[in-house]
């Protein structure tokens, strides 16, 4: 995710930091060669003149700009539900520590740092699961990025040859809850309020599934895909009869703003990623391991992470 101040005056058309130009500029410069070239031929195509008026473009450019706008509005839609769904993660994984902390009895007069406490182990847990989400998201193996000391041995084992490594240690942590119950180290009603933390953690990552899984519909793509660069690539032949040796310039602003839209669009849809404008999954699992640590106890703490080039990640 792109963090910066928004910037003021000439350097507002310099920046390219965080800009949408590094994946559209060649797509815009071959438009704008054409618009050249279109301008130097005076709309010529092979010794033929082709012969277009503004008015085709008024039509069809005013519900590009409005679909293009709806989908962007789609893709963003699904951008700020993965974030809520993310903070609503770090929330829960609080509330469990908490809970934990204070619902479940120690085994025995002992430290809750100590490996051997159940507690300790949900709540180290709770860690990895949000590293194994977002590995799931991104489709990276189930194991990257996750400490050694935060799961038991088998469990690490099992973690790497799971098909659902989150079910996986939401599966534990619902063990371990239930032992507890049975040797009788929290109340049934206090526990019923800890399996209500879990759930909600289980339906998030259910939740951001969903949004990895289901794409805006390929055909509506498509056919803005398309209409935008026959739109951008005829543009040339009806405005050069008009505006003569500006029209590469204008053709360059109109094809900027379709083509950034477009790709802008693409890259919001799936928030998961490791774009530049994905959600920072990386500093959000790092900002839930620090919580959790420093509810442990623990001052050996991480620092969070910062942005790399205006990038958060």
């Amino acid at each position: 995710m792109i963090v910066r101040d928004r910037p003021s005056g000439l350097r507002l058309f310099l920046v390219l930091r965080g800009s949408i130009l590094s994946r559209i500029w060649r797509v815009l410069l071959v438009n704008v060669l054409l618009a050249i070239a279109v301008t130097m031929t005076h709309g010529a195509f092979f010794q033929h003149k082709v012969t277009l008026t503004a008015i085709p473009f008024t039509l069809i450019g005013l519900p590009l700009a409005i679909f293009l706008g709806f989908r962007n509005t789609a893709a963003y839609d699904r951008f700020w539900e993965g974030r809520k769904l993310w903070g609503e993660l770090v929330l829960r994984s609080q509330n469990l520590a908490r809970q934990c902390l204070g619902l479940i009895a120690a085994a025995a007069p002992q430290h809750p740092g100590t490996p051997d406490d159940t507690r300790a182990r949900m709540i180290r847990r709770a860690i990895a699961y949000a590293y194994a989400l977002r590995n799931r998201l991104r489709g990276d193996s189930a194991d990257a990025g996750l400490d050694a000391g935060w799961l038991q041995p088998d469990e690490h084992l099992a973690l790497r040859h799971s098909a659902d490594a989150p079910a996986l240690l939401m599966m534990r942590m619902g063990e371990d809850l239930g032992e507890c119950v049975r040797l009788q180290r929290v109340d049934p009603c206090l526990a019923a309020a800890i399996d209500g933390t879990l759930s909600a953690m289980v339906a998030t990552a259910v939740a951001c599934d969903r949004i990895r899984n289901t794409p805006i519909p390929f055909s509506y793509t498509l056919l803005l895909h398309r209409t935008a660069y026959l739109y951008c690539f005829l543009l040339p032949f009806g405005l050069v009869d008009t505006i003569g040796f500006m029209t590469p310039f204008v053709v360059g602003i109109v094809a900027y703003t379709f083509f950034g839209l477009d790709a802008l669009g693409d890259e919001l849809e799936e928030p998961f990623g490791t774009s530049p404008n994905d959600l920072p999954l990386d500093a959000l699992c790092r900002t839930i391991e620090i919580g959790l640590k420093e509810a442990l106890g623990e001052t050996d703490l991480p620092a969070p992470l910062a942005p790399v080039d205006y990038c958060l990640r």
